[in-house]
């Protein structure tokens, strides 16, 4: 009877290790919705093979085996996003953070403060564990780090970029002047205008937060999962933003302390052998 030896428990870890990075940034992409429609694909291939439905089932199956080759014709975009990913990630080298969790937070307060206090229209997108690629492709691109004066310059009236959501991803202002999806709500009052129906539709599709700043009276809000939240002062506005932050911090330490893990139980089967 064949044992398992300890190098083959290190590789199932390694493999579980594995998959489970890829499963994390697969989840912060558009593939990930596409797992449930591939899943009843399969589902509906072996029922007609199962009920002798040649003709669904001979095509269901070209589908399948074709698959990988249509996916990644389809999302060739999100596969580079994927590896690039699995290159720049901490799993592999972990990159000093550009600016520290408080400083980003006080740059955002004070750009969405001062712009409710001059009556500023602001539209902002942070975005979380799915990639808003599409919406990034509809406006221009920035690609700054995150500053009052950035996000106050890109809002200012009879600008370039003023009109339209800002979309930030992690410490950078990924794009300025993108175009949300309107929510279809029909619960919305009547006194929100365009940005709040924006950012409750963009929040109904996403797992995004959005902040908007009405132009018109200066309130603060936030959309998240299709609800709207007003009236947000300053301490309630940092509260949310420790909450996304620290979050996001939390997911990417938990990633790094399992493949460091992994990789010192293999260093130390490495020292015994």
């Amino acid at each position: 009877m064949n044992r398992p030896r300890v190098i083959d428990l290190i590789d199932i870890l390694l493999l579980a290790v594995l998959f489970y990075q890829l499963l994390m940034h697969v989840r912060s992409t558009h593939i990930s919705q596409m797992f449930k429609g591939i899943a009843i694909l399969v589902a509906a291939t072996w029922i007609s093979g199962l009920l002798g439905m040649r003709a669904i089932h001979a095509l269901l199956s070209w589908m399948i085996n074709a698959g990988p080759v249509l996916l990644i014709v389809l999302f060739q975009n999100e596969v580079k996003l994927i590896l690039e990913q699995l290159g720049n990630s901490g799993m592999f080298d972990r990159q000093e953070r550009t600016a520290g969790t408080e400083q980003l937070i006080d740059e955002i307060v004070l750009a969405i403060s001062h712009m409710a206090h001059r009556r500023v229209g602001a539209l902002i997108v942070i975005e979380q564990g799915i990639r808003l690629n599409d919406v990034a492709a509809t406006g221009t691109a920035v690609d700054g780090l995150v500053t009052q004066p950035l996000l106050e310059n890109i809002f200012e009236p009879n600008t370039p970029l003023h009109d339209g959501a800002v979309l930030v991803r992690g410490d950078r202002v990924v794009s300025a002047a993108c175009l949300l999806r309107l929510s279809d709500n029909t619960g919305v009052g009547r006194d929100l205008g365009t940005r709040h129906r924006a950012a409750l539709g963009m929040s109904e599709v996403s797992d995004a937060k959005v902040l908007v700043v009405s132009e018109e009276t200066g309130i603060v809000s936030m959309a998240e999962g299709g609800r709207l939240t007003r009236h947000l002062d300053e301490k309630a506005l940092r509260q949310i933003l420790h909450g996304i932050y620290g979050r996001q911090e939390r997911e990417e330490d938990s990633q790094l302390s399992l493949f460091r893990l992994s990789r010192r139980r293999r260093s130390g089967h490495d020292e015994q052998n």
